[in-house]
Formats: C-alpha cells, structure tokens, sequence
C-alpha cells in the first residue's frame, strides 16, 4: 500500500475513531440529562436515593466506554504507525498533546532550557548588602556598578567621611530598589555602612574587643565619639580614672575605646575609655601590691582629698589615708595638712590583695605626742590648754599638740543641773583645768574645772542650818516639788505639799514659775548624799490653828466653786482664803439640781481636820437645816395647841358638843397659823 493510500486508511481510520467518541459523549450527555429531569422529578429524598445510585452508575459506565475507545484508537493507530528499523518508537503516546496538538519536549531538554533562562537573569539583590565598583565620579555623584542590568547613583555626600575616594575603588552599597518607576537601579552607601558599622559594634561587644573612635565633640555629661560611624557615647565618669576638668582637650581625638553598653531599642551605644585604663592598672597594682610590707614607707602623690581622707597614687595603684591618720592634732578637713598633687611620703598600714585596697598613714612617721608629755605630771596636778572639739556631754582640750583630754560636763561645774558644754566653754578657749585621771598605756586622760574651785557642800552645815530662811531661784520643776538653787552647786528641793498652807498644789506651775525668786526654810540636810529640802509655808506661821475656831464643824460659810468633777466640788472659802471640799452628794440644791463652777453658795462645815488641813462641807445640809427647823417650830406650836385643847376637854362634858366643835375650830386656825 503507498504512502498516500495508508494516510487516507489514517484519516478515515481517525475520522471514524472520532465519530465513535463523539456519539459516546452525546450518550452520556443524555443519560445525564435524563437523570437531572428524574431529581427534579422526584418527590422526597428517599425516592430519590435509588435514583442516584443508578445515575452514578450510568456515568461510570459512559466513562468506561469512552476510554475503552480511546485505548482501542490508540492501539489502532500505534501499529499503523509502527516504526521502522531506523526510527525510534516513542516511549509513549501523550493523548493530551495530540489534542492539544501542542508538541512536548523531554524533562532533560526542559532542565536545559530553565538553567539557560536562569542564567540571563540575576537574582533579586533588594534589602541586601553588596560590594560595588566605583566606574565614575562627578562633581556631585559617583556611578556604582554591582553587576546588574543598570548602575546606580549615590550623592558623594555620603562619601564625605572618605574624600580619598576614587574609581575604581570598592564599596559597600544596600539596594533599595532593583528598578524604581523608571527601571532605574536605587543604592544606598550610608544605609549599608549603618547596617555592617552596627553588626561590627555588637560583635565587639560580645567579644569585649578594643575599638578605635572619634571624638566628634562635646555634650551634656561627656563626650560624642564616633566608631564604625555610629554616634556613640562617652559619659565623663568614663573619660579617665582621674576627674577631668576640662574636656575640651580630648575634642577632635582618635582614642581607643571598649563598648559597654548598648541599647537594641534604641540604637544606642555606650564606650569607655576608662575601662581600658582600669585593666592595665589592675595588672599594675597587682604587681605592685605583691611587693607590698606592712610598715613600709613609699612616695606617692595626692590624688584626691576629701572630707574624709585623701588618696595617694602610689605610681598606678592608689591607697587611702583617713583623716585620722593624717595628723596626730585634731583637724577639721585634710586640705588642713596636704593639697591635690603634692608628693609625700606615707607607711603602709594594712593592705587587702583580693580587693587591692591600700591603707596608709602619715602621722605615723612622726613620734606619738604622748611621748613627749611630761613625765612628771599627775593626777591633781593643773594643766593649760586649748578647747578644740565641744560635744554635748564634754570638751576636748589639747594639753600639747596631739595630746587632748576630756572635761566632762559633770566636772564643769558643782551645780547638779543638767547642762551642756556650750554653757562653760567655746571653741579656741584657753581653759586651766585638774588632771582627773590619767592613763599613759590607753593614752587617756580626763580633766575637771570646777575642781579649781571649792565645793559649796564642805560648809553647807554652817551655811545653810536648818529652819534657816533663804531666798532662791527656781531652776526646775518636777510632777512632785520645785528645785530651787540657792548658790552656784547648792539646790534645794520643795516638796508640792510645802508650797502653801492653804492652797491645794496640782502642779508646781500653778504656783511659781522658773526664774522665780522664792524664800525657803531648809527643812533637812543630808550631807552624804548631797540633798537638801527646803519648804515655802513654813516662812510663815501655820494658820489651820486659827481656823479650828473660824471653822467649826456645824458653823455656816460663803464661798465660791472654784472646780467641779465626778466626786465633787471645791469651794473656796472667801472670807478665810482657805479652799474646802463638797462631796458629790452634798451639792444638790433645793430644787434638786447640781451646783456649778463660779456659783457663790452657802455651805455648812460638817468635818474639819487641822492635822490633815482638810475641810468638808454640805450645800445640802442647808435646807435640811431649814427643814429641820421648820419641823421644830411646827412641833412646838402643835404642842401649845394640844396643851390649850387639853385644858379646855378638861373643863367640858362629853356631852358637850358645843365645846367639841369649837376645839376642832381652834386647831384648824393654829394650823393655819403655822402655815
């Protein structure tokens, strides 16, 4: 058969193939048909499920057909088309590339062709950090190269740290855009050396590694550096280990620098050039305290001076002197002994290895004061000196300088009062006092004043006998008497029941006040114990001996209420001057209410006692007073009525109603009477 005869066979083979499908789906399509009309149809769903299954199954069925007659084409057109013995028969037939009558290609020849695109065009580099080339620099802009389809422009603004930039040179450049609006490449050489200067600071950080920055210039608490570009700071505690007084002169410096701190929030950064200073001298003062002997006296120069001591390098470790320690003289502040980079020499007093702390004297170096005191001088003996610290229970006086004493304020004076030191002496008086004790081992001694004088209580006997009278001055008060001081060191205490005959003393306030001149008779002595009563009345005579006459328990007086509380009333009694008590029960008045403060009433003393200078009286008592004699003037008229009755019953019958009547008539009218 020729070529073109087995073409036709092809052709109408494939026609018929066609057909045969063709009518194959206009089949299925109707059995689909036929199914959608029966669900419409159905009336409920459980008809309807037997339905579907039947649909379903016609489906399947049509399928099948239709790929048993495509499978049958195929193979039909497979031995039609066997090939030759040169040709090389295809691994298999792609139905869907005979339909769509789209020739495919192998996966082998597909890879080849995807590598070959790949690699005509770059991979999108946006948000990336690249290295570019320097191909031309204008007036104002250089042309940067990063191998992409077009080049970039970057201001030479951002170049100005460098103006040795030329082409040719590399440099690093972040993309912000592969192509903006007008395809155009869009680099940025301050962003990308933002993003490398901040990896590169917080990589020395964890590493602790020393970096190099500029100090562009000043600012409030120190200074701006410059490292890797990035604006760090460099507070002025930070700057040195020495105080800095001017910080102009590091201004404009390259200097070495360990990042201390940063700040990721914020992008803040903070170095430190002391941290750097501070190692290197830890190594210099271990070694250098290695060497170290207690005792040992050394050079060093003052480095520091303050209230409480001053530091001393001692050529890269420093030590402390106290204040204590700088002088065996008292001294207020140390620049009293040294001033700031003055070089003296020093003793090691003790010394710590671990924390390299250094304790250093300087008075040591000269004799203690003490050993040069003299020798001779004891207890008793009178000394001079100067008053150099005052404190509320004493005064320090320097006998010879470095040697002080105590005067305490107990031995200022022989008064017993409490007082402070600021009463006898001042600062920088020139006092002569007693060595008291003195103790040349503990290097102590005390001092007393008024032991250069004699004590008042050697004559007191003879100067203040008893029930002598006195006057004196009242120097306190307590909740049971008045101390009053009758001479300097000699004080007196009146009891608050010694103030007055008459007046009942609360407190010693409601009767004097400090300051006040008193006259007193001195009551007891006790010489041992320093004491000494005094009392008030007893400068006049007692007058309850007289009263005792004036207030005769049953006698009637007129005073006024001079308090009123739970118990009762005092009432003073005007007259006399002498205030008496009303107990609670004896105030009520006639119309049963109470009397109150600053009434004048009438009361009656129903106790008097001259011993115990107690007085009570009744305000009640009054009107039982009254009542009582009411009853007994009624009593007596009723009795001279009863004898008049009596008299005339005696000289009438009973039979006598007259007379009867005319009694009863006579006792009515001496009751009316008595009314």
């Amino acid at each position: 058969m020729s070529e073109e005869n087995k073409k036709e066979v092809d052709v109408d083979n494939t026609t018929a193939t066609e057909q045969q499908v063709e009518e194959t789906k206009s089949t299925a399509e109707e059995s689909t048909k036929e199914v959608e009309n029966t669900e419409e149809a159905a009336p409920s769903k459980e008809k309807a499920a037997p339905k579907k299954k039947t649909i379903k199954a016609k489906k399947e069925e049509a399928v099948d057909v239709e790929e048993a007659e495509k499978e049958e084409a195929r193979k039909k057109q497979n031995e039609d088309e066997a090939p030759t013995a040169e040709e090389e028969a295809p691994a298999e037939f792609d139905w869907d590339e005979f339909e769509s009558g789209i020739t495919s290609i192998s996966k082998q020849q597909r890879e080849e062709l995807t590598k070959m695109y790949e690699e005509t065009i770059s991979p999108s580099l946006e948000g990336e950090v690249v290295t570019g080339k320097v191909t031309q620099i204008s007036d104002r802009e250089a042309i940067i190269d990063i191998g992409s389809k077009s080049e970039g422009v970057i201001s030479l603004n951002e170049f100005r740290y460098n103006p040795d930039l030329k082409e040719g040179d590399d440099v690093e450049v972040l993309v912000d855009l592969q192509e903006d609006k007008n395809g155009q490449l869009v680099l940025s050489h301050r962003k990308a050396r933002a993003i490398k200067a901040w990896d590169r600071v917080n990589e020395a950080h964890e590493t602790e590694q020393v970096v190099t920055g500029y100090v562009k210039c000043r600012t409030k608490g120190g200074m701006i550096v410059d490292v890797f570009g990035i604006e760090a700071f460099l507070p002025g505690s930070q700057i040195d280990v020495r105080p800095i007084k001017d910080y102009d002169i590091y201004v404009d410096k390259t200097m070495e620098f360990k990042i201390v701190k940063i700040n990721h929030e914020f992008k803040n950064v903070v170095v430190s050039h002391k941290a750097l200073i501070e190692a290197d001298l830890e190594e210099q003062k271990r070694e250098i305290i290695s060497k170290l002997e207690k005792g040992q006296v050394i050079e060093g120069v003052v480095k520091n001076i303050t209230s409480y001591g001053v530091f001393i390098d001692l050529g890269g470790i420093d030590g402390l002197i106290h204040i204590t320690d700088l002088s065996w003289s008292r001294i207020n502040h140390p620049s009293e002994v040294v001033e700031i980079d003055q070089k003296i020499n020093v003793v090691i007093l003790d010394f710590d290895e671990d924390k390299t702390r250094i304790q250093l004297g300087l008075k040591q170096l000269e004799a203690h004061p003490w050993d040069a005191l003299d020798a001779d001088l004891k207890e008793g003996d009178k000394v001079k000196g100067k008053v150099v610290v005052i404190a509320d229970y004493g005064a320090f006086v320097e006998v010879i300088p470095g040697v002080e004493g105590l005067i305490h304020v107990s031995e200022m004076s022989w008064s017993t009062h409490l007082r402070s030191a600021q009463d006898f002496v001042k600062v920088g008086d020139e006092v002569e006092a007693v060595v008291l004790t003195l103790d040349r081992e503990d290097r102590k001694m005390s001092l007393g004043i008024k032991q250069l004088s004699t004590d008042p209580w050697t004559d007191i006997t003879t100067k203040y006998p008893t029930n002598s009278k006195h006057t004196g001055k009242v120097r306190n008060f307590t909740n049971f008497g008045v101390f009053v001081e009758l001479e300097e060191g000699i004080d007196g205490l009146i009891h608050i029941s010694d103030l007055s005959w008459t007046k009942k003393v609360k407190h010693p306030s409601d009767f004097t006040h400090i300051g006040a001149e008193l006259e007193v008779v001195v009551l007891d002595i006790d010489e041992e114990n320093r004491r000494l009563s005094l009392g008030h009345k007893q400068v006049e005579e007692n007058p309850w001996e007289t009263y005792e006459t004036l207030m005769e328990e049953g006698s009637t007086l007129s005073g006024k209420v001079m308090e009123v509380n739970d118990k009762g009333a005092n009432i003073l009694i005007e007259n006399i001057g002498v205030e008496a008590f009303c107990p609670a029960r004896h105030m009520v008045k006639e119309d049963g209410s109470k009397i109150e403060k600053d009434e004048v009433i009438d009361v009656v003393v129903i106790e008097f006692k001259r011993d115990a200078r107690r007085v009570l009286v009744s305000h009640t008592n009054i009107h039982k007073q009254i009542e009582t004699a009411n009853k007994e003037k009624e009593a007596k008229t009723t009795g001279k009525a009863v004898k008049r009755v009596q008299g005339k019953v005696e000289k009438t019958t009973l039979g006598d109603l007259d007379a009867l009547s005319q009694l009863k008539a006579d006792l009515e009218g001496d009751e009316e009477d008595n009314k």
